[in-house]
């Protein structure tokens, strides 16, 4: 915790607004606007429920297909399924590890029917080449999601994350660079969608004294409590940055002399190091080197395990080049806690050592 957020819950406490509702949901949607540059903002549960009413208000249903990365967590595309609609995956390039913008150019081009949507996951904290991604999505008409849910504080020349497309998400789940336990914010500089969205979001209720529905919506609206915690979270989120950062530097400077290649940051971009991930060039057991860190207490993972590369998406059509796969066989994401200090990481990097040369 950032130091201000138990005094933030009091103060809802006193207020007896516990409920979806209430004046730190307000600061909270605008301390976010206010970082991001983003126009509008809505506080949800979780960054699923975000992408998943982004999807609904876009008008994505049955049938209709949605581009998503491959190189992502389950959560970036499960809600492509909430919608009845079909993921199609586009694979990954070595310049990010993020979403290929010439794969996707070259489905776009040669696909018989054309998608209604894509969600781009920006990596581990680093931005995709968001740009060049946007101008491709504009020119086929295809909307525009961005799941910024690791990358909060993350910028590509200049601007943030999350702010480039038609909709943008971010998490405050427990293992995110800020977190409110659970949560989510949906961003749009379309007033519009996210007026659409908070109707969603709090079961569709139309403006009568009684309970009267139109449509069907859901209960996906953050609360007064978690939104505290929010506030106090984003008043230190550039100290938070700065330290991922710090111990990014920490691991390269402690591996320097081991054959491993960390993940790249892109030009003109700033990335908020949310994990430090590397390749390990040669070949290297990385379960063994998981279990030894496990051993010492020290927790680590494998990469994400491509989509295209999962059983429940075995019968969809992915556009591949491999890159993705070869990330999930070679990669491991370290420790990257913000309260780690120099001899912290120095413990992990001797035991990967330890682990390469036994």
């Amino acid at each position: 915790m950032g130091g201000n957020e138990q005094k933030y819950i009091d103060e809802v406490f006193k207020s007896n607004y516990i409920a979806p509702i209430g004046e730190y949901i307000n600061k909270f949607e605008a301390s976010i606007c206010s970082y991001t540059g983003a126009q509008n903002a809505l506080a949800v549960t979780c960054g699923t429920a975000a992408i998943h009413l982004a999807l609904r208000v876009l008008g994505v249903g049955k049938d209709d297909d949605v581009l998503a990365s491959t190189f992502t967590f389950i959560g970036s595309v499960s809600a492509i399924l909430y919608q009845n609609a079909t993921p199609v995956f586009i694979d990954s390039e070595r310049e990010s590890w993020n979403l290929d913008p010439v794969l996707l150019k070259e489905y776009l081009e040669s696909c018989e029917k054309k998608p209604k949507a894509l969600i781009v996951t920006h990596l581990y904290g680093q931005s995709a080449q968001i740009e060049e991604i946007a101008v491709i999505c504009k020119e086929y008409g295809v909307y525009l999601i961005e799941d910024a849910a690791e990358s909060l504080g993350a910028t590509y020349n200049g601007k943030h994350t999350g702010t480039f497309g038609d909709f943008g998400i971010y998490s405050f789940n427990g293992n995110k660079i800020l977190t409110t336990s659970g949560g989510g914010m949906l961003v749009s500089d379309n007033a519009e969608w996210i007026k659409k969205a908070g109707f969603y979001s709090t079961q569709a209720k139309e403006p009568y004294l009684h309970y009267e529905h139109l449509e069907y919506g859901y209960n996906y609206r953050m609360s007064n409590v978690l939104a505290a915690i929010g506030v106090g979270q984003m008043e230190v989120i550039e100290d938070r940055v700065e330290k991922k950062r710090e111990v990014f530097e920490w691991y390269k400077e402690e591996l320097k002399d081991i054959d491993v290649e960390f993940m790249p940051e892109l030009a003109g971009s700033h990335g908020n190091r949310w994990l430090t991930t590397l390749l390990f060039k040669k070949d290297v057991d990385i379960d063994k080197i998981i279990a030894e860190l496990d051993e010492d207490g020290c927790e680590s993972r494998p990469l994400w395990k491509p989509m295209h590369m999962q059983p429940l998406f075995k019968e969809n059509q992915s556009v591949l080049n491999r890159v993705s796969e070869e990330l999930f066989e070679r990669g491991i994401c370290l420790p990257s806690g913000t309260r780690m200090d120099r001899n912290d990481v120095k413990r992990v990097c001797d035991l990967i050592k330890k682990g390469i040369q036994s």
